[in-house]
């Protein structure tokens, strides 16, 4: 018999899919990793299976134990799927501002969830910094410990990319890897990845989404942010501890009018239903292809489903208001099926 002793066994051994129109147009293969296929259908069950093990393992956590993370949504449901599977509860503090989709997967994963307002990482109202708060505050009443997650500075989120993700890639490609590329948010998938390829002489870049700093940090030395993007979980304007040390050989800054037509592409000629983030990640990878030149192999990451972003990204007037592309497949109501059978 074949099967898995427990959930955590799989996470992550994500296949790699060549993405045709992408390849086709650069003249290079362009391979997504296909993280929407982890237990919590995104890239983020690996940081939040490392973060719970190492939690465990300096004992700092015991089953009937509680998880607590300021998140954009995927962390949270990575840990929340993770964590119940080990015997954890989660209590996830998330801006208000994102995907009703998320906030109902995090619900009905057990998780209390906490809205809090949408500010600056600077305000100590921020999410991610209330989030702190709050798990030093259960931790004062919980017999069985309390752990604040901490993915933006917890570097067990970048191991477990310089132990799984980046070596997969190596594998699975039999070390014909030429580049790797993706968007920051923890900043624990690029720089893990990095650490893990970067010294066998493949190229690494950052996509970074509008709105976000990194871009002008890595190519100006200063945090410096312009225009905005509806893509979530990712965009940062800091370094994290994750990405302390890391440093990309190219950096891209993409506009939600270069990814969405992407999106919409995967989904409607390949099959794919994927979030912004992976419009952001292959439109990144089609302009290191392009700088690379044809031949070239670049690998990035598939983050998630866009059925998590159905109410914004799929909808035809949420994107007219903010003056995005729409595709034409995209109707605004369901239409009617005909009548196929006559009345008696």
């Amino acid at each position: 018999m074949h099967y898995a002793p427990a959930l955590e066994h799989l996470v992550g051994n994500t296949p790699l899919i060549k993405l045709q129109n992408a390849s086709k147009e650069t003249g290079c293969t362009i391979l997504g990793k296909a993280e929407f296929r982890n237990p919590g259908q995104s890239v983020k069950d690996r940081a939040a299976l490392f973060i719970i093990k190492d939690a465990i393992a300096k004992g700092m956590l015991r089953p009937g134990g509680v998880i607590v993370e300021g998140t954009a949504g995927n962390t949270g449901i990575g840990l929340a799927v993770v964590g119940a599977s080990m015997g954890f509860k989660t209590v996830i503090v998330i801006p208000d501002t994102q995907s009703q989709e998320k906030k109902d997967a995090l619900r009905l994963l057990g998780a209390r969830l906490v809205e809090v307002p949408a500010v600056p990482y600077k305000n100590p109202n921020n999410y991610v910094r209330y989030s702190g708060r709050l798990a030093a505050e259960i931790a004062k009443t919980s017999p069985n410990g309390a752990i604040w997650a901490n993915q933006f500075d917890n570097i067990a989120n970048r191991q477990a990319h310089i132990e799984t993700t980046g070596p997969e890639i190596w594998e699975q490609t039999e070390g014909k890897v030429d580049g790797f590329i993706c968007a920051v948010g923890s900043g624990g998938t690029l720089s893990g990845v990095a650490a893990a390829l970067q010294p066998k002489g493949v190229k690494i870049g950052l996509a970074d989404p509008m709105g976000a700093a990194l871009y002008s940090y890595y190519t100006e030395g200063v945090f410096k942010s312009e225009g905005g993007s509806i893509s979530e979980g990712i965009g940062q304007g800091r370094v994290t501890a994750n990405l302390e040390g890391f440093q990309p050989d190219f950096a891209y800054q993409i506009s939600d009018h270069d990814a969405l037509p992407i999106v919409f592409d995967l989904m409607q000629h390949e099959g794919l239903c994927l979030g912004g983030s992976s419009g952001i990640n292959v439109a990144g990878a089609m302009r290191m292809a392009r700088e690379l030149g044809p031949g070239h192999t670049i690998v990035t990451i598939l983050c998630d489903s866009g059925a998590r972003y159905q109410s914004k990204l799929f909808n035809r007037t949420f994107l007219r208001e903010k003056g995005l592309p729409v595709p034409d497949w995209l109707e605004e109501t369901t239409s009617v099926v005909p009548e196929v059978y006559e009345t008696p």
